[in-house]
């Protein structure tokens, strides 16, 4: 038993955390206490990677940071509560992992968590200009589709917007597409990967299996209902918890492994891609995620969609007017922010 419940840390140190040097990276995770946070932060504090790693949240950040600060690891765990603590939790921070928000209930699109999340994040980000402007931001409230264009409005409000430094973590869509195809062609899944490009809600997510290795095939309806699994996956999680609440473990495991990378390619490792959504000049769509080669500055290169099969150039037209709706309906929250 003991095997299974270490199993994910090896998975993760399998695909990212194959460096030798250390970093002292200072790591924030906003919406520390929530059910993603809380995972997040144990996975972040298990690093070699973090260190110091600072904690914040509205309610029950000292005990989280407590809980956390009695593992044997090397990183410093600082726990702060409450909007008067924000600005101290953000000082001095190379990354901010942002999963704060309320999640998603059964019956509830992405899209209806927009109000209440939109506000969330457009503060948090106001407090990364002030306090960070130069961290890494990895943004996992939803819905990313249009908090990364919230967040990029408001770091361009202060005239600290790098769009080579704010990423939309998508990784949760990859994580999924790598263990579905795996289960369906009896693979292990540490050894598959699936680039999927778009964004990160319903048919905005488009896993490229055609581009996926190993090389892998499947008829035309079975490729049909796997992308169709992939797109829904997160409405899988939603309907299984019967209410109490949506994927949180499995988020937690896509965003360390995600910030994982950024802290290894910071760090001086080479060839580190993961993709990701961000400001994107490869559609007409201002923001998409494809591949990105990430550097010690953020994005290195933008690896751009590839060649696509046909059914894949499909899926991309029919996600961009969804995206592009989406991308406005983040700029006009934040242009009309009083």
């Amino acid at each position: 038993m003991f095997s299974r419940i270490a199993r994910p840390t090896i998975c993760i140190a399998t695909r990212s955390l194959t460096t030798s040097s250390q970093n002292n990276a200072k790591v924030a995770v906003l919406g520390a206490s929530g059910g993603i946070g809380q995972p997040l932060s144990l996975l972040l504090k298990n690093s070699p990677l973090v260190g110091e790693l600072s904690l914040f949240d509205i309610a029950h950040t000292p005990g989280v940071a407590a809980d956390l600060s009695h593992i044997e690891t090397r990183a410093h765990v600082t726990g702060y509560m409450g909007p008067d603590q924000l600005d101290a939790a953000l000082k001095g921070c190379d990354v901010v992992v942002i999963p704060a928000g309320v999640p998603r209930k059964p019956g509830m699109t992405r899209d209806d968590l927009f109000n209440t999340n939109a506000t969330i994040v457009a503060t948090l980000a106001d407090a990364v200009a002030r306090n960070c402007p130069e961290a890494m931001i990895c943004i996992i409230a939803n819905p990313v589709n249009s908090t990364i264009p919230i967040t990029s409005e408001v770091m361009k409000k202060y005239g600290v917007y790098n769009p080579n430094r704010v990423f939309g973590v998508t990784t949760l869509d990859i994580v999924r597409a790598n263990t579905f195809v795996a289960e369906l062609k009896g693979l292990d899944p540490a050894r598959v990967n699936v680039p999927v490009i778009g964004g990160h809600a319903g048919k905005t997510i488009i896993p490229l299996i055609s581009q996926a290795t190993p090389k892998v095939e499947f008829p035309a309806d079975q490729l049909s209902a796997l992308t169709a699994r992939i797109q829904d996956a997160g409405t899988e999680v939603v309907k299984a918890k019967a209410g109490a609440g949506s994927a949180t473990l499995s988020m937690a495991y896509a965003g360390a492994r995600f910030t994982f990378s950024v802290l290894d390619a910071m760090n001086g490792k080479e060839g580190v891609v993961e993709c990701a959504y961000v400001r994107s000049e490869e559609t007409e769509c201002k923001y998409f995620s494809t591949p990105l080669l990430l550097g010690k500055h953020g994005i290195e290169k933008n690896l751009g969609l590839g060649k696509l099969s046909a059914f894949e150039e499909n899926l991309v037209a029919g996600a961009i007017g969804e995206l592009k709706g989406s991308i406005k309906k983040g700029e006009d929250f934040v242009a009309n922010m009083k």
